[in-house]
């Protein structure tokens, strides 16, 4: 009975007994793990809702749910259903990042939705083993996100300020109570009751 539960537990971690899957896997993983603690690094530093934490994990996990069945001998067809998949379950976290917290009707969080987004995809090239494909993505997210920071944005007046650093979406929140404080609202986010 000892070498049938012996010959079990090795059949079921047969995946990681060869040099090459190991290899394979653990090389993948790791970039995931790198690249989406690259992305969520800059988010943190910028105080997004999701940062270094479910950056990482985002990406880990899109690697994984790609990995696993390529490395199953799953067909490169039904590797696409994972694919959408993957695509539409990050959907709905990024969902979750996205408010509207203002009278003005402003949107909070769109940035941090994209970015979870964005770094979804990274995860499933590493998980592809399209490494160079996804450390190029990381680079053009961190040029997005850093980079292109202050172009295109535009104050109410519809024109961006001289010497002054402009926020984007994420400090809209801030913004939105800095206004209704200096009103003497002091619930600026309460919701509004029926007859009010």
């Amino acid at each position: 009975m000892l070498e049938t539960v012996l010959a079990t537990i090795q059949a079921e971690f047969s995946d990681l007994l060869e040099p090459a899957p190991v290899t394979r896997v653990a090389l993948r993983m790791t970039v995931a793990l790198v690249l989406g603690a690259i992305i969520g690094w800059d988010r943190e530093r910028r105080d997004a809702e999701a940062g270094l934490r479910t950056h990482m994990l985002v990406s880990l996990g899109a690697a994984l749910f790609i990995l696993v069945p390529a490395e199953a001998g799953m067909q490169p067809e039904d590797l696409s259903r994972v694919v959408q998949g993957i695509v539409s379950g990050i959907g709905f976290l990024g969902a979750a990042a996205v408010l509207k917290v203002s009278r003005e009707g402003r949107i909070h969080g769109l940035t941090t939705a994209a970015s979870i987004w964005a770094t979804a995809a990274v995860g499933i090239a590493a998980g592809l083993g399209r490494e160079g494909t996804a450390v190029l993505a990381t680079v053009f997210i961190l040029v997005v996100l850093s980079a292109l920071r202050g172009v295109g944005l535009r104050n109410r007046g519809g024109v961006a300020p001289r010497n002054a650093r402009a926020p984007d979406e994420d400090d809209a929140a801030n913004v939105s109570v800095s206004e209704a404080e200096a009103k003497g609202d002091e619930r600026p986010f309460a919701p509004r009751r029926p007859g009010r």
